[in-house]
């Protein structure tokens, strides 16, 4: 496939010139907690979403190519879900923005403001036995503006938590909601450490993305890490 090492060759000069990752290469780190609530009839045909539960996630924001934050840019919205299957297991989910709709949900949308809309993962997930696109919609709450200016998401955050309704859809149903996230607090975190999501690598039994264009990411990714790092190793 011509476009995996186009796609290598590029994100490699990228990262390299920025001394970042290519894509999404400053984000703001947060804590937080997902939470799982099952509702009769109402179950996926997964394990993990079919039991209530309450786990502890790590989320990353950030803006895609990085430009000022006065300009619309594709939004990025990582969440780990730590145990989410058992002690150290991990899921990874990664959210971009996007419009609801049916086509919409496929594509990215840069928006200027974290909260205005919601975060697909583009892509379609195996849930149970359907396809289904997952995606992470605001709830909203009361907003503080100065000047007309919204605040950012972590001046949301120094004021209250900020929660999302995590939903799936395949495109013949309407949006359910699986679980809710709410993020709490900041987190630091070094400045030379960058934390690696990889929802293939990260995933769940009944709960994975499809293979549709893993070789494509695969060689964006790894161009990305030789970019920085000299050698195409998992961080």
């Amino acid at each position: 496939m011509v476009i995996s090492p186009v796609a290598h060759a590029v994100a490699e000069r990228l990262a390299r010139w920025r001394s970042a990752p290519a894509l999404h290469p400053h984000g703001v780190l947060c804590t937080g907690t997902l939470s799982v609530a099952t509702r009769a009839g109402t179950g996926w045909g997964v394990p993990w979403l079919d039991r209530p539960g309450s786990y502890r996630a790590t989320v990353r924001w950030s803006r895609a190519l990085g430009l000022p934050r006065a300009l619309p840019d594709g939004l990025g919205l990582a969440v780990r879900v730590e145990d989410a299957d058992g002690r150290s297991s991990t899921l990874d989910l990664l959210f971009t923005s996007s419009r609801p709709g049916r086509f919409g949900r496929h594509l990215p949308l840069p928006r200027p403001d974290a909260l205005a809309g919601p975060y697909s993962t583009l892509l379609s997930y195996w849930v149970g036995d359907r396809e289904r696109v997952l995606a992470a919609f605001p709830v909203p709450g009361p907003r503080a503006r100065r000047s007309g200016v919204r605040p950012t998401l972590w001046e949301e955050l120094a004021r209250r938590p900020v929660r999302f309704e995590l939903r799936a859809a395949a495109p013949d149903e309407p949006w359910r909601t699986f679980a809710t996230l709410s993020l709490e607090a900041v987190r630091t975190a070094a400045a030379s450490r960058t934390l690696s999501y990889d929802p293939y690598a990260h995933n769940l039994p009944g709960l994975h993305p499809t293979g549709r264009l893993r070789r494509l990411r695969d060689a964006a990714y790894a161009g990305s890490r030789h970019g920085r790092t000299g050698d195409d190793r998992d961080e």
